[in-house]
């Protein structure tokens, strides 16, 4: 179904069109929110693999008779 979905040409023209819709002053302040979100996302992500860690290691010492 996606197969071909991301050739070059398709990637042009969806650059294009975003730079039609946004116009060149506003591209950047787009870009600087993407990437500001990315990075909240992303040490969202780092700081609760440690709890989803230490909360499946709890639950494998209590299921473990002794």
């Amino acid at each position: 179904m996606f197969e071909g979905l991301f050739q070059p040409v398709h990637l042009v023209i969806i650059v294009l069109a975003i730079l039609i819709l946004f116009g060149p002053g506003k591209l950047p302040e787009v870009g600087a929110a993407l990437g500001r979100t990315i990075r909240e996302f992303r040490s969202s992500v780092q700081e609760t693999r440690p709890e989803v860690g230490a909360g499946e290691d709890r639950s494998e010492r209590t299921e473990r008779p002794s």
